[in-house]
């Protein structure tokens, strides 16, 4: 009879294992689809700063030579990453002030107000 016990606690433990990788397995995948999710975002970023400093450039008077085919590329690639994952964010953060302005920047609820 010990021997059949022992049979059916190592099939439980065999089976809490397996419970237990595909748990792990899962969180995994998870993990994976959030970090590439965040490194969309941060290239998408960087695609919007690019575009408003060619923005800038041009208000300045200093835009490149090659501005257009640059801006196109840039917004070419900011609507394949919209494709991809869903809208961006166009909400202004910095207040629209001038830089040296007080609030310029800051956040709405300052810490400690």
């Amino acid at each position: 009879m010990t021997e059949v016990t022992s049979m059916g606690f190592l099939d439980k433990v065999k089976e809490q294992a397996a419970v237990a990788t595909a748990v792990a397995k899962d969180a995994a995948q998870k993990g994976q689809a959030k970090l590439d999710d965040i490194q969309a975002k941060r290239a998408a970023d960087g695609l919007l700063r690019d575009l408003g400093a060619l923005a800038y450039a041009d208000q300045a008077g200093r835009s490149p030579a090659t501005a257009d085919v640059d801006a196109q590329r840039l917004v070419d690639a900011l609507r394949a990453y919209e494709q991809a994952h869903g809208s961006i964010d166009l909400t202004l953060t910095s207040g629209g002030g001038n830089p040296g302005s007080p609030g310029a920047g800051a956040p709405d609820n300052p810490p400690g107000a």
